[in-house]
């Protein structure tokens, strides 16, 4: 089953069981799944969902912290809330130790020797990590395994 299937069908569950805020938070997700295939004229691949999926649990992490920041901590419980709810459509987490092997295996296969050869890396290392692991600390610790 597909992830875009997998979030069809928890909708279908998610309204049998009259759970209004797993509803809206779904429909929310496959309504931007939807604009984007509309905008790009094509069916999104596993791994672009992914992305997207990635990308709005961002968008709710900044808004939570806003929220808190402006002293609305109703809001930023609906955001937390979203973020769990997006977060069960993200692959298993890797663990620190699998994240570094996976960063010098790429640094090896690029043949990376300096910071400006960064871009290369993470470029190798982005399909492999998409919703695994947050890309601005690989992106951090790759800097740190590049520096001379």
């Amino acid at each position: 089953m597909s992830l875009r299937e997998r979030i069809q069908e928890d909708m279908k569950v998610a309204m049998r069981a009259r759970e209004a805020e797993r509803l809206g938070t779904i429909r929310m997700l496959l309504a931007a799944v939807k604009q984007r295939e509309i905008d790009e004229r094509r069916v999104l691949e596993e791994a672009e969902v992914l992305s997207l999926v990635d990308k709005l649990i961002k968008q709710r992490k900044d808004s939570a912290s806003q929220f808190s920041a402006g002293g609305r901590p109703d809001l930023a419980e609906k955001e937390e809330a979203e973020i769990v709810i997006l977060s069960a459509y993200l692959p298993e987490p890797l663990a620190a130790e699998a994240i570094d092997a996976l960063i010098g295996e790429a640094i090896t296969a690029v043949g990376a020797t300096s910071p400006r050869d960064m871009g290369k890396v993470l470029s190798t290392l982005r399909p492999q990590m998409q919703g695994r692991a947050d890309m601005a600390l690989v992106a951090d610790k790759v800097k740190a395994h590049l520096q001379p």
